[in-house]
């Protein structure tokens, strides 16, 4: 597979998740699909398997009225790519001991995907 094919799984993947598609986004990931979330330099979550993922993934969703990452930056080395992620998320319901219904929070992060074959076997999210 070469980098615009890789490049337009990310952004099928990034389309999936700001239209809240949770299948759009399971579509484009390998089976064996292992999740890593990375916040202040240590992993705060990690999933195994597409299953794991989507559960994750419609979780996620529920948190939101509105989400978006937006491509800033993407940088291809052999099987990987890493990408600049700019995210913003409103918050449909309040959390506990955290921001309130309606809060708007914007960060900016790195994303690393991993490709297996024509799909994405890895994703690493780091902000």
């Amino acid at each position: 597979m070469d980098e615009p094919q890789r490049r337009r799984l990310i952004e099928h993947y990034l389309q999936a998740y700001n239209r809240f598609d949770i299948d759009g986004m399971l579509a484009v990931l390998a089976h064996n699909v292992r999740f890593e979330n990375h916040s202040g330099g240590r992993m705060t979550l990690a999933t195994e398997g597409v299953d794991a993922f989507g559960e994750l993934a419609r979780q996620s969703a529920q948190m939101f009225s509105e989400r978006e990452q937006r491509l800033l930056s993407l940088v291809f080395d052999g099987n990987q790519a890493t990408a600049g992620i700019g995210w913003r998320g409103v918050f449909a319901q309040d959390i506990p001991d955290g921001p309130r219904a309606g809060a708007v929070l914007e960060l900016q992060g790195q994303s690393a995907f991993l490709f297996v074959g024509d799909r994405i076997a890895r994703i690493v999210d780091r902000s």
